[in-house]
């Protein structure tokens, strides 16, 4: 018999408890070691990929993790027993219960029926307009993408190029996965509805035929650049341009740059999440730049101007006192991260450096200037 509903917690290896944040850095986890990119050839983990995306998709949304867990509370993930209320089908003797005859559609809640709260879960329902339209015009598929970017470009803002690997709809066979000028058949395993049947304790659950994909046909002669799938997986190059303030874990959504529609069906959108590359002068606070200046002993004793980078790429003069100590802090005002109105500042650590080695003439005048200044040494 086949297995029930899978527990979605388990296959993120998450609480129940979890918060958004927590199952956000499970799949994240999981889909980057899972990816079909990474293990390409293996389906075992193209098949494990699909899992994770699938919990994901669930426990990411409050609305259908509310129904999910409803639905576990009332009859868990195991035997779907224990439901109250069902509705017998007509011609079931009064009283019989929810026997081996009741599918979800018989059953009722305070969340809507039990079929609502599938189709929900694993978008079979009122949305797609059933199997029926599963074969037809469906929304392309979302993409998740991290992409490195250059300090400056995170900072300022800029231009980047990426290659983002989509499945879309093979243009050899329109998507259909059958050859150029051969047929469809009717798929046997689900007698051409598209979707077939499994569950545990006499309730049935529909989901997409995995032979056919929901579409009901199969191909007679597979498409040779497909291999009767229907979509390939290819790299896309796309132009992006990046807003200035961005820092690692930002994300933007660039509409209608995912994974294509079916059968003429919206593309999806493609979700960028930046990782800022380090720089080896500004390090970043907030919105404050840091950086980190040497002056030689005498600049820090005398006195001194000295010129120091900016973000912007312009240079400040920033006065020296006479007298200053290592690791004081100066504060150029205005020249840190500029975002949403707000702009920061720019600190500069000064980092008095000593020389290692002196000659004659260097060590005679220091030991001078010792014995002037009543300095141990």
């Amino acid at each position: 018999m086949a297995a029930g509903p899978k527990d979605y917690y388990q296959t993120l290896g998450v609480p129940e408890k979890a918060t958004a944040e927590e199952i956000k850095k499970a799949y994240r986890k999981l889909a980057k070691t899972h990816h079909p990119d990474a293990n390409r050839g293996d389906a075992k983990a193209a098949e494990r990929f699909k899992e994770i995306g699938e919990a994901y998709s669930v426990l990411s949304d409050p609305e259908k993790r509310k129904q999910y867990d409803q639905m576990k509370k009332l009859g868990g993930l195991g035997g779907f027993g224990g439901f109250g209320g069902a509705r017998p089908r007509p011609g079931a003797q009064p009283g019989a219960g929810a026997g081996p005859n009741v599918s979800f559609e018989d059953l009722g809640g305070g969340f809507g029926s039990i079929s609502d709260l599938f189709s929900s879960l694993f978008d079979l329902g009122r949305k797609q307009g059933g199997p029926q339209q599963a074969a037809g015009r469906q929304r392309g598929g979302d993409v998740e993408y991290v992409v490195e970017i250059p300090f400056l470009t995170a900072v300022t803002g800029g231009k980047i190029s990426i290659n983002v690997a989509v499945t879309e709809e093979c243009a050899v066979c329109g998507g259909s996965g059958a050859k150029p000028g051969t047929a469809l058949k009717t798929c046997n395993e689900c007698g051409g509805s598209g979707t077939v049947s499994f569950g545990q304790g006499g309730f049935a659950v529909k989901r997409p035929c995995p032979a056919c994909l929901g579409r009901g046909k199969i191909p007679e002669t597979p498409c040779e650049v497909c291999q009767g799938k229907g979509s390939v997986r290819q790299q896309r190059r796309l132009e992006v341009n990046v807003p200035p303030g961005m820092d690692t874990g930002s994300r933007m959504r660039l509409a209608g740059q995912g994974e294509r529609g079916s059968q003429g069906g919206q593309p999806g959108d493609l979700i960028l999440s930046f990782k800022v590359q380090p720089h080896r002068f500004f390090k970043r606070e907030g919105l404050d730049i840091q950086v980190t200046v040497p002056i030689n002993i005498v600049q820090a004793t005398l006195g001194s101007k000295i010129r120091v980078n900016t973000v912007s790429g312009k240079k400040v003069v920033l006065k020296i006192p006479k007298g200053t100590q290592s690791g004081t802090k100066f504060r150029v005002r205005g020249q840190g991260i500029q975002k949403e109105g707000r702009i920061g500042d720019q600190y500069v650590e000064v980092v008095v450096q000593v020389p290692e080695e002196l000659t004659d003439a260097e060590r005679k005048a220091m030991e001078e200037f010792a014995d002037a200044s009543g300095l141990k040494h």
